[in-house]
């Protein structure tokens, strides 16, 4: 497969993907803590975006399965680890802490980076350093 396809698609798909946080107003952070925040005045409108992603995933996912390649002839790379365990569960427990104190996800991040708003750019970095600490942490943990 030529090179510059992936780079084409893995654009279009991105941008597809940031357009869509936009326009349904994931990308804003006090949208998100309007989800989450139960307590005062509820937002359902995350729910009814993130239910539409799973139906929509869960299609795609389910087409996938009987597939061998993606569209553009790569292997297909799916997860098959069913396990859960304590470091899926810290690491999903980390991932909501994170959420609910910013507002942000790793999809609205980078939007938010790329519109060049302080907040993505804080949260981008941040993310870049939590993915470097775990890298060494595990680097540490399999040399002993």
């Amino acid at each position: 497969m030529n090179r510059g396809w992936q780079w084409i698609t893995a654009g279009l798909a991105g941008l597809l993907l940031g357009l869509g946080l936009i326009l349904s107003g994931m990308a804003n952070p006090a949208k998100v803590v309007g989800f989450l925040d139960v307590a005062g005045p509820w937002d359902p409108s995350l729910g009814l975006v993130m239910g539409g992603g799973l139906v929509a995933g869960s299609i795609g996912f389910a087409l996938l399965k009987k597939q061998p390649t993606t569209l553009l002839g790569e292997p297909l790379n799916l997860p098959t680890s069913r396990k859960i365990d304590l470091r899926l569960i810290m690491g999903s427990v980390l991932f909501g802490i994170g959420w609910g104190i910013t507002g942000i996800c790793p999809g609205p991040g980078l939007v938010l980076l790329g519109a060049g708003i302080p907040e993505g750019v804080i949260y981008i970095a941040s993310l870049l350093v939590g993915m470097t600490l775990y890298s060494v942490i595990e680097k540490l943990r399999h040399n002993r």
